[in-house]
């Protein structure tokens, strides 16, 4: 069944989903504060709201995808989003936010008359582009329900995790092992420079040994092995390294909040927000390779082989 639904938050993640759902048949009225982001939208099929509650006034479901909890928290109450719906709405958070965060919103949200779901995702733009989305959702069973149809249209695979929060706290512990990973993998290919390996003899290897993981055989930190890595779009991001800097103080937060033993979670958070805050601010999180080499004081050299070697 088709469903009228509000997209508050239409920016790189937010907009090719708002589009997946507009092709899954759905109705969706869109508002986003960047008006190039708006624009694109409605290229894609979406109906443009002047606001984020004229969005809400008549739909069946509110889909909100933000930056951060203030903002999801501000909208649903101070800006009046809880209010301008229907009662019986559902709302599904997507944005990644912390955990108690997100059971504030959710306890507005039925205090409100609602229901409610936090579900972010994992895949990032590319998965939000192709569909490929997964799903963490926290929330009671009824309203994971009523959401997965619509989270299947954006993803292959939505998990109910558990009650409210469950959603972000199973994104933030698997953001943790993605950080961490992607380092080892980045400290592994510097490590393999040293001692002359090449970068493809080195994948070879630990793609099909022990070695293998996502940041290796997907996101590859070094250019070549991988064609679709952002490695060899001079680092251009899939996933933003102060985006993965915002999960891992997420995740950092938690681990301090739970007296949790988590040494290299807390140290790949402080590298990654270094790393953001510096030269790789507009960088895929792969990218950390080039500050782990300048680190080592290696030069980049492999970087400027491997991308003569494929022009060739």
């Amino acid at each position: 069944m088709s469903s009228v639904i509000a997209f508050v938050g239409l920016g790189h993640m937010g907009g090719p989903m708002a589009a997946n759902l507009v092709k899954a048949g759905h109705r969706v009225i869109g508002h986003d504060l960047v008006p190039d982001a708006l624009e694109a939208a409605v290229a894609a099929g979406v109906e443009a709201a002047p606001s984020a509650a004229a969005a809400a006034a008549d739909a069946d479901v509110v889909v909100t995808m933000l930056p951060a909890g203030r903002h999801v928290l501000a909208l649903y109450q101070e800006q009046g989003l809880l209010a301008a719906a229907r009662p019986g709405t559902l709302f599904v958070d997507c944005s990644t936010i912390d955990v108690a965060d997100a059971r504030a919103a959710h306890q507005a949200a039925v205090a409100a008359g609602h229901r409610a779901v936090d579900a972010p995702v994992s895949g990032g733009v590319t998965g939000a582009e192709a569909a490929t989305l997964t799903f963490m959702v926290g929330g009671d069973p009824a309203a994971f329900a009523q959401a997965e149809p619509l989270l299947t249209a954006m993803g292959k695979k939505a998990v109910h995790c558990g009650a409210a929060g469950a959603g972000q706290a199973a994104k933030i512990c698997n953001n943790m092992i993605l950080g961490v990973s992607m380092i080892a993998v980045s400290e592994a290919f510097v490590l393999g420079e040293s001692l002359g390996l090449t970068h493809q003899a080195l994948y070879d290897v630990a793609s099909t040994a022990s070695g293998q993981c996502w940041a290796l055989s997907v996101n590859c930190p070094v250019p070549g092995p991988v064609p679709g890595s952002p490695a060899n779009r001079d680092y251009r991001p899939g996933f933003a390294a102060p985006l993965m800097a915002k999960d891992l103080a997420l995740a950092a937060n938690a681990v301090r909040e739970g007296g949790v033993d988590a040494e290299l979670g807390l140290r790949a958070a402080a590298l990654y927000a270094a790393f953001a805050e510096g030269g790789g601010a507009a960088e895929d999180f792969s990218g950390i390779v080039r500050a782990i080499r300048e680190r080592s004081g290696r030069r980049p050299a492999a970087d400027t082989h491997d991308r003569k070697a494929r022009q060739r």
